[in-house]
């Protein structure tokens, strides 16, 4: 069932413990600052402003005892979009609170090929999202087969490495 956004963004304050969000995406520029994506790629500094929203309600959630956490699915190199998004993005979030996990496809199969965006609330509802050209975010849908988005997230977290040690190993090709 289609959700609106803004029912869609009502579940990141009605979480009570877990918020998870699978990406599956090279390119969200779409639905982008692209602005900042601008500065990045002709090497200036991060804006402070950049992100800061998101960054925000990380900390607060986090604050208040719930996890965010994320994994995305990708494959080097490294399209622009992505050192963007890993490069700034991830590390201002990380700062907030928010964890993130890398699942790279480079040299083994996608366990997870087919499988749509999604995040997941409290293990109790799933939102699955829609994109458009470069990553344009288009909608979003409730899922009832919550059990089923579990395995999702379970199969991503098991073939998963924390972002800081695949940065680490990865982040300058």
């Amino acid at each position: 069932m289609n959700i609106s956004r803004e029912e869609f963004e009502k579940h990141f304050t009605d979480f009570q413990r877990e918020a998870f969000r699978l990406e599956t995406l090279d390119d969200y520029s779409g639905s982008s600052d692209t602005e900042c994506l601008r500065a990045f790629l002709a090497g200036e500094s991060q804006p402070a402003h950049y992100n800061q929203e998101w960054a925000d309600e990380v900390r607060a959630n986090v604050q208040a005892g719930k996890r965010m956490y994320r994994v995305h699915v990708l494959c080097r190199p490294l399209t622009d979009y992505l050192r963007f998004e890993l490069g700034w993005g991830y590390a201002k979030n990380a700062e907030a609170g928010e964890e993130f996990f890398i699942l790279d496809v480079t040299e083994q199969a996608n366990p997870l090929a087919g499988v749509p965006d999604f995040w997941m609330f409290d293990e109790m509802s799933v939102v699955s999202m829609d994109y458009g050209e470069n990553g344009k975010f288009v909608g979003a849908e409730s899922r009832p087969d919550v059990a089923r988005w579990i395995e999702h997230r379970d199969v991503a977290l098991a073939h998963a490495v924390p972002f800081h040690e695949w940065w680490e190993r990865f982040g300058a090709e």
